[in-house]
């Protein structure tokens, strides 16, 4: 049992995700995780193996998008982008978080992402878990669904912010 003094406090969190393409809802998470700590590490999982296909984004591709919507929203201040390749808990030995951020769209997210906080909580016993409920407005956004959705044609502006929008449409084409 670790038992902590009274005074620690989390001052610098990671917001892991793959992030192929970043969300509004991916966004939301940042932006309030922002709001409740004054440092935030967004790390940009490799995921070679997502999905079986690996991300449609590279990894430089998805740092980039990223980098340019904080800028666009103005976001920048005590955010930073980085990718990660490795354990997440490494990582945040690596930054100097004291904690990781996850967002929740619904039960099934809450069912995944609490056995992998139980399994970064054994591989880190100083690394707390914090869950952030999804917006509403944003609880039925996915990277997946996007992806999907654009490639079909379909437009996607509503889900992504404009730097995700043009870097969409330069893979997919212009959305209808």
């Amino acid at each position: 049992m670790i038992v902590r003094d009274k005074t620690d406090t989390v001052d610098h969190v990671v917001v892991p995700g793959t992030f192929d393409p970043l969300t509004y809802g991916h966004l939301d998470v940042i932006l309030r995780a922002r709001r409740l700590f004054p440092q935030v590490t967004i790390a940009v999982a490799a995921s070679f193996g997502k999905n079986g296909t690996g991300p449609t984004f590279s990894l430089d591709e998805r740092v980039q998008m990223i980098e340019e919507t904080l800028a666009e929203v103005g976001a920048t201040d005590g955010i930073e982008v980085r990718p990660c390749t490795g354990l997440l808990m490494n990582f945040c030995r690596e930054v100097g978080a004291g904690s990781v951020v996850k967002g929740l769209r619904s039960m099934t997210d809450f069912e995944y992402e609490l056995q992998q906080a139980g399994v970064n909580a054994h591989l880190a016993k100083d690394v707390e878990t914090v869950f952030i409920v999804s917006n509403v407005a944003y609880s039925y956004v996915s990277s997946s669904v996007v992806r999907e959705l654009v490639s079909l044609g379909a437009n996607v502006s509503t889900f992504v912010p404009q730097a995700v929008l043009r870097h969409l449409e330069a893979r997919f084409g212009a959305a209808q």
